[in-house]
This record gives structure tokens, sequence and C-alpha cells, in this order.
């Protein structure tokens, strides 16, 4: 996955839809944290086997949708806070494996 790029069609895509006047960090984690809520919300009373199995219901369609609605708000709120993301996720596994050491 290039973030990079995404990162830049999703600001031409805010751009030709004067949208980056509501994209600043506040308003993009706000929005994130609300489509979390909708990915929540499809497994909110759904048993765990239920859930392992989601992908093959009905609603296989509507959990890939949200999923790619939270990581572009993330990638967007990114962008606007200048942090890379790639380094961020590589740093935070190599930060968490010190945290939490293998026990093999």
């Amino acid at each position: 996955m290039n973030i990079k790029a995404i990162q830049t069609q999703l600001s031409k895509f805010a751009d030709e839809r004067d949208w980056n006047q509501f994209h600043n960090p506040k308003n993009l984690a706000m929005a994130l944290s609300v489509e979390t809520s909708e990915l929540v919300e499809i497994f909110q009373w759904l048993t765990p086997e239920q859930a392992e199995v989601i992908m093959s219901s009905g609603e296989g369609e509507h959990v890939k949708e949200e999923i790619a609605d939270v990581m572009i708000y993330l990638i967007r709120l990114a962008d606007k806070l200048d942090i890379d993301l790639e380094k961020a996720v590589a740093d935070k596994i190599v930060k968490n494996g010190k945290k939490h050491p293998s026990k093999r």
C-alpha cells in the first residue's frame, strides 16, 4: 500500500469538493471515531462465532466499507498532522515488542 499516493488522492478529492475547510485534526478525529463506531455497530450483538464468519454473510460488504472509511479518515488525519504513518506504525511495533516480549 502506498500511503503517500493515497494521501495525495484523498487531498485532491477534498480539494475538488472544497472540504479542506472541514478537514482539520479535530474534525477528522471525530469523523474517525464515528466511522469506527459504525464498524463496531455491525458486530455489536453478534456471538463470537457469528463475528468470525461475518465476511461470508450479507454484512461482508458493509464491513469492508466501514473499514475503508476508518482507513480513509486515519490516513487523512495523519496527512494533516504530517505524520509518516508507515514509520509511526513500524516504530510502534518495535515499541510494543519491547513492552510485550515474546515468550517463545
